[in-house]
Parts: structure tokens; C-alpha cells; sequence
């Protein structure tokens, strides 16, 4: 069997991150006010990006639940991680300048970043059984 971070079947994870990816995606469309605060200021096109990173969340999620389609998604998905990156860099001091507990918990999302650019790759090596075929 193949186990994504020790405790999850590939599959079940691979499902599970690409429904977070789409309902993260969506999310874009349904709240872009919350992703535009966080938008790095020397990006130009703010809403346009906001609508741009949604519509690749839900593409990347859509291409890691098909096992056919899964190596694609999961790398576009770690493109897509490191890409908004800044965006929670720029969430972390706009937070830290106003002072609020919500800068310790965009700290907190920093290293959760990474987490989830792991759990992409792992979903990027092919099973046993498609490396012999």
C-alpha cells in the first residue's frame, strides 16, 4: 500500500488535498476582500491575481484526485504553494502592524506552507505498481 505522511492511503490524501484545493479555490471567488488584504503591495492587479490563484486552486485540485492526472496536479500544486508565498509573508506583517493575535497565527501558517508543499510532493512519486508497468 501506498501511505501519504505515514497515515493516509495515497489515494484518500490525494482526494482529501485536491477537495481543499477546489473549496480553497472557490473561496477566492466567494471572499476575494479577505485575499486582497493580503496581497503583497508591489503586485499589480490584485483582484485579477485573487481570481487568477482561485481559478488555479480549484485546477490543481482537480487534477489530483484522478490517479492519471495526479503527478501533474501535485506539482502544480507546490508551483501554486510557493507562488503565494509572499502572500503570506505580506498576511504576517500586516498583522504584526496592527498588533493583533493573529499575527502569531499567520506565523504559524509559515511552516504549515511547507507542510503542504511536502504533502504535494509525496502525492508526485509514482505507486510501485505504475513504476514497474
Amino acid at each position: 500500500m501506498n501511505y501519504v505522511c505515514c497515515f493516509m492511503k495515497k489515494q484518500r490524501a490525494a482526494i482529501l488535498m485536491g477537495s481543499i484545493y477546489i473549496l480553497a479555490g472557490i473561496n477566492h471567488f466567494i471572499m476575494p476582500n479577505f485575499y486582497l488584504q493580503i496581497m503583497p503591495p508591489y503586485l499589480p492587479y490584485h483582484l485579477a491575481l485573487v481570481y487568477a490563484s482561485g481559478m488555479a486552486e480549484i485546477a490543481c485540485g482537480i487534477f489530483l484526485i484522478p490517479v492519471k492526472t495526479r503527478r501533474i496536479g501535485a506539482w502544480l500544486t507546490i508551483v501554486i504553494l510557493l507562488a503565494v508565498f509572499p502572500a503570506n509573508i505580506q498576511m504576517s506583517i500586516a498583522n504584526y502592524a496592527e498588533g493583533e493575535m493573529a499575527f502569531y497565527l499567520s506565523l504559524l501558517r509559515l511552516p504549515l506552507q511547507f507542510l503542504l508543499i511536502y504533502w504535494a510532493y509525496q502525492l508526485t512519486k509514482k505507486n510501485k505498481s505504475q513504476s514497474t508497468r
